[in-house]
């Protein structure tokens, strides 16, 4: 962005607290800790509790090497502010920064726990490297103590701090359902089917020789809703709910990915009914002839044994995967009783798109909305690429915001402007998944693509 453009929007607005705080970070970005701290001030001013602003000063101080001060205004700030996850997340900073791992930690993990965006891998690895090796919590008195029993973790002792170390999401907040996510009425159905109504009604599965379990894999482009709708599920049913991803799982020493995987099992096993929800299901499910020697054949071996529940029966656990590559997976994962239902996810269709576009809309100042209009200019758009639509309107009226001085509503011009603008992502996708249902579609895997391609009713 331009600095002197939002400099002279501020001149014209100087009480504008977003363009302040725009400005402020613009400053920061270039080091330019005076100017920057002269606009947190000027907001602080205008709104004591304006939280953000109130970090930006401690990330300043910080910068300037007074970390103590930092933290003395993070701490008065977090109780005053205990659900503002950017103070916890600056405060895990600056305690790793001054050795306190346990501290850093305990900040870290109440960040993502009320924002799950904020999700750091370096800055986790990094306090992992420095000790602070368990989840931790804090009392009402600010003390910390070690996590090992609570309503979010189903396990006790030493089940709960192995949990724990394998930093596994436990039962993941019920913040979304199924009717947040536009569409897709039909994978709605067979989850429904084979997740949800089996778990909540186990009584009446049990009389058709049907068991809770099994294993569902979700397919189809990026961005079109697969994880999405995992995280929907969540919060459609009441059960424990894993989400794994790979560095939960993979080591660099030999035999530990295995006994990693076999514990993400035993631990959804003891908490059924249960669903290991596994992204990015192909890289850890592989074809084994492109592998070779490679070490990793012993850990999708591990995979397909704990599929089957050679160890130990999967009676209550659903494995959910997701991927966009279903052909790179090896074919024993989708042999029945491994992956026994594939569920295509494809990109959302006029009436879905009308509703990711209401979705979209929430919160935001418009005028002339449409949201059938918008569906309409839309046809091949996934929801990320819907997403990219608002964003740039929302942009091009910032930008417009910024040259007035005050708030700009997003208009259906606009709207219309950027759908032109974004180009529909699936394309690709397509491109390669029409070859592999025309011409590598062993038992019918793909029809759904080629139906949707028109190439077959």
């Amino acid at each position: 962005m331009d600095l002197d453009a939002l400099k002279a929007a501020l001149a014209a607005s100087p009480d504008n607290i977003p363009l302040l705080m725009l400005v402020g970070k613009l400053h920061e970005d270039q080091f330019e800790l005076a100017e920057a701290r002269a606009c947190f001030d000027r907001v602080v001013a205008l709104q004591p509790e304006h939280g953000e602003a109130q970090v930006g000063i401690a990330r300043l101080l910080d910068l300037s090497g007074d970390s103590s001060q930092a933290a003395v205004r993070l701490e008065s700030l977090c109780a005053r502010q205990p659900k503002l996850a950017s103070a916890w997340l600056l405060r895990a900073r600056i305690a790793l920064d001054e050795g306190d791992a346990t501290g850093a930690r305990a900040f870290y993990d109440t960040a993502v726990d009320l924002d799950r965006s904020l999700a750091d891998d370096d800055l986790l690895q990094s306090i992992l490297k420095a000790g602070g090796s368990k989840r931790i919590a804090m009392s009402s008195a600010g003390t910390f103590h070690e996590e090992t029993d609570d309503d979010d973790c189903p396990f006790e002792g030493m089940d709960a701090v192995t949990a724990r170390d394998l930093d596994l999401e436990f039962r993941v907040k019920a913040d979304m359902k199924f009717h947040d996510v536009g569409g897709m009425e039909k994978v709605k159905d067979d989850i429904r089917m084979k997740i949800i109504h089996p778990l909540k009604n186990p009584g009446l599965f049990a009389a058709y020789g049907k068991k809770a379990g099994g294993g569902v894999l979700l397919y189809g482009p990026p961005g079109c809703g697969k994880t999405l709708m995992a995280r929907a599920t969540a919060g459609e049913i009441d059960a424990a709910f894993f989400s794994v991803g790979l560095h939960q799982v993979l080591d660099m020493y030999i035999g530990e990915s295995e006994q990693k995987l076999h514990k993400i099992f035993e631990l959804a096993r003891k908490s059924a009914p249960a669903v290991l929800f596994f992204d990015e299901t192909d890289a850890l499910a592989a074809d084994r002839r492109d592998l070779r020697q490679s070490a990793g054949r012993n850990l999708i071996n591990q995979f397909l044994a704990e599929l089957d529940g050679a160890q130990a029966a999967n009676d209550g656990v659903l494995i959910l995967g997701a991927t966009n590559a279903p052909w790179h997976l090896d074919g024993a994962f989708l042999r029945p009783g491994r992956f026994d239902r594939i569920v295509f996810v494809p990109p959302p269709d006029t009436a879905a798109r009308e509703e990711i576009a209401k979705i979209h809309a929430k919160g935001k100042p418009l005028v002339d909305f449409d949201p059938l209009d918008i569906a309409k200019r839309t046809d091949g758009f996934s929801g990320a690429d819907l997403r990219a639509v608002f964003e740039q309107a929302t942009e091009l009226a910032l930008a417009e915001a910024m040259k007035k001085g005050a708030v700009v509503p997003v208009s259906g011009k606009m709207l219309a402007k950027a759908s032109k603008e974004v180009k529909p992502s699936t394309r690709k996708w397509f491109e390669s998944a029409k070859n592999h249902a025309l011409y590598a579609n062993q038992g019918g895997l793909y029809d759904d693509v080629l139906v949707y391609l028109g190439l077959k009713k």
